[in-house]
């Protein structure tokens, strides 16, 4: 199984975006994508939701590795939702405790 940081770098790549594009993208450095993409990091609940709206990601493939790599639809939701979807998600792969 491959792990959320070769996930992401995987996602990175898809978008053919550099990682100073994509981190410009989530509101950080390029030094932080590729922790993120070592696994040396992890993303916050904002930078998942930013993901999720701006870019489509499915977050059940980016944190759990289970699904497409993108959503078929636009999130139709408020932020504070989404960022309610984000822990559940989080939860449910043991990321974060219950």
């Amino acid at each position: 199984m491959t792990t959320q940081g070769k996930r992401l770098k995987r996602i990175r790549q898809t978008l053919n975006l550099s990682g100073e594009e994509f981190g410009a993208k989530i509101g950080v450095s390029k030094q932080y994508v590729s922790n993120l993409e070592a696994d040396r990091n992890v993303l916050n609940n904002e930078k998942l939701v930013l993901l999720l709206v701006d870019l489509n990601v499915n977050l059940n493939y980016l944190i759990g590795g289970k699904g497409r790599m993108f959503n078929e639809q636009q999130p139709n939701a408020s932020n504070e939702e989404l960022e309610q979807k984000v822990v559940e998600v989080m939860k449910k792969y043991g990321v974060i405790e219950k």
